[in-house]
């Protein structure tokens, strides 16, 4: 059986392979472009920082994807630990991010898409359902997934993970192919926009009754997503 610490570098090794084989960001023009979070220059990514005043710790993030995130605060019952362009400026035009995700008993990673990214996951520990669909005719692939599997989430398509142990914990580490992947959850987005989608419309699309749409909009619609 492979040690916990030897799947977290396959993991790791998985997360740079998927970088050059599937990175839909612009190639880069020189060997890096550490992100200037200050800059008031707006572009699509983020300015540089002076290449001079760049020092090792700009490459570095201090992460511990090793260690478990609480689930119990989430109602869906998973926590998900972003490594991106956002709290790490080193990756910025490089077309990788990371993702750890923590699962509760039954927890859920619910449906969303990465409208930016390819995804690589690899579970670390316990077993997960999980699939993606397709755009119309909307095909379902999904599978059951124990330690050390990977599973691949094409870009842009609603995915899902749910831990399947009533009484055990659950983790993955997914690798992205862009810096900034984006997510749209779709619950959220459906029923919790801000401001809210007309009722006629979703009324219509879902095809029941006004009240049902008026009751899902009202519930708190949490975005744990990465």
């Amino acid at each position: 059986m492979a040690s916990s610490s030897s799947l977290f570098l396959l993991a790791v090794l998985l997360a740079l392979v998927s970088w050059q084989a599937t990175a839909y960001d612009p190639s880069p023009l020189q060997d890096f472009c550490v992100a200037d979070m200050k800059s008031p220059v707006q572009v699509n990514g983020f300015p540089c920082k002076d290449p001079m005043a760049v020092n090792p710790d700009d490459f570095f993030n201090a992460a511990m994807l090793d260690q478990p995130r609480d689930t119990m605060k989430s109602k869906v019952g998973s926590n998900v630990t972003n490594i991106n362009v956002i709290n790490f400026p080193g990756l910025n035009t490089l077309g990788i991010s990371l993702a750890r995700i923590d699962y509760g008993p039954l927890g859920v990673n619910t449906p969303h898409i990465h409208p930016r990214a390819t995804e690589l996951l690899t579970v670390l520990e316990g077993t997960l359902y999980l699939g993606f669909v397709t755009s119309n005719p909307n095909r379902l692939f999904s599978k059951v997934v124990k330690k050390g599997d990977v599973f691949v989430f094409p870009k842009a398509m609603i995915h899902f993970q749910m831990n399947l142990a009533h009484d055990k914990p659950a983790a993955a580490l997914s690798s992205l192919s862009s810096q900034n992947p984006g997510v749209i959850s779709i619950a959220n987005a459906v029923f919790g926009s801000k401001p809210p989608i007309s009722d006629d419309v979703l009324a219509r699309a879902f095809q029941v009754e006004k009240d049902l749409i008026h009751w899902l909009q009202s519930q708190f619609w949490e975005n744990n997503n990465y």
